[in-house]
């Protein structure tokens, strides 16, 4: 890995920090340990950026969509609660250009201010009764995506499934490197060369909108480069954003193949479909018939096939994919 890495959002408490309501912290080992080697984390914590202490009296969502608690600053305009939805949203306002470079954001679950799936939702403006619903968004997070909704992001308690977590890496490493294509000066041919290189990737994903970004790509040189740059984009974040399963991995396995098969002798041809019809039917992880076609691949110095993200989407030592 290089010096050069992704910008990640994260809630301050999954880092370790003490500014839960509380006062204490959520600590993520996989964040804090593994993940943390390869990203530069950019630290979110909303309550305590708004002026709030730690520890402090817990905040509720109402079903208005207020943020309130009922001690600490803020407005007291609400059955004698305290209003700090215009805070988080000031705070958010403040923030954007900060996180307009991110890549990716892992939020804190089930936080009323951060939380993205299920947050507990309270009727009445001041939140003092009993949750009516389980699936509200976080002030903080619902402004966030609301900004950025292209933005890969997840909670960490669901990071804890390979699956989701694969996918959600995978994300921010592919963000990353368009950032780096379209954050410069970049030409035609400079899109022509990534997209090439992740051909097989968004295949994996969604076919239809990888096609579709390839005719935009052969238009390029015809269009306004922001017009294609914010275009190509969204079609890329949306494919990506699509879980990749055994079906589509299994084609995306086959081009690869089809790359390499001509190099190879009738023996290494069925060792590699064995090992993808293995993947198949659940038998194997993908990491292992993805290693045989890379080690092929550079034995038989197929640079076209070498250069594809797919082989190496993220840094091999997450141990992702080896899931069976």
């Amino acid at each position: 890995m290089t010096e050069d890495r992704p910008r990640v959002g994260i809630s301050s408490c999954l880092l370790g920090q003490p500014v839960m309501f509380n006062g204490g912290h959520s600590r993520d080992r996989f964040l804090t340990r593994d993940l943390a080697r390869y990203v530069e984390w950019v630290p979110v914590c909303p309550e305590v950026e708004i002026g709030l202490g730690a520890p402090r009296e817990a905040l509720r969502l109402t079903a208005a969509g207020h943020l309130v608690s009922r001690d600490g600053g803020g407005a007291r305009d609400r059955v004698g609660a305290r209003d700090h939805t215009d805070a988080v949203a000031a705070l958010a306002g403040r923030r954007r250009g900060d996180l307009a470079g991110l890549s990716g954001y892992v939020f804190k679950s089930r936080s009323p201010s951060c939380g993205l799936f299920g947050v507990r939702v309270y009727a009445g403006e001041g939140g003092g009764e009993a949750p009516v619903r389980g699936d509200g968004r976080g002030a903080l997070a619902a402004r966030v995506l609301a900004s950025f909704p292209l933005l890969p992001a997840e909670e960490e308690g669901r990071l804890n499934d390979p699956l989701l977590r694969e996918s959600f890496i995978e994300q921010v490493f592919a963000r990353h490197r368009l950032a780096g294509l379209f954050g410069g000066r970049w030409r035609a041919r400079d899109l022509i060369e990534f997209h090439a290189r992740h051909k097989l990737q968004l295949m994996a994903h969604d076919p239809g909108r990888s096609k579709r970004a390839g005719c935009l790509v052969a238009a390029a040189r015809a269009r306004p480069a922001d017009s294609v740059a914010e275009r190509y984009t969204a079609l890329f974040a949306q494919a990506m954003a699509v879980r990749a399963g055994r079906g589509r991995h299994g084609n995306a396995l086959q081009h690869a193949f089809g790359l390499v098969s001509s190099h190879l002798d009738h023996a290494r041809r069925h060792d590699i479909l064995d090992r993808i019809d293995a993947y198949r039917r659940g038998e194997v992880p993908l990491t292992v018939p993805v290693t045989l076609i890379r080690h092929h691949a550079t034995g038989c110095g197929i640079g076209y096939l070498r250069a594809q993200t797919y082989l190496d989407p993220f840094p091999a030592g997450l141990g992702l994919r080896n899931h069976a």
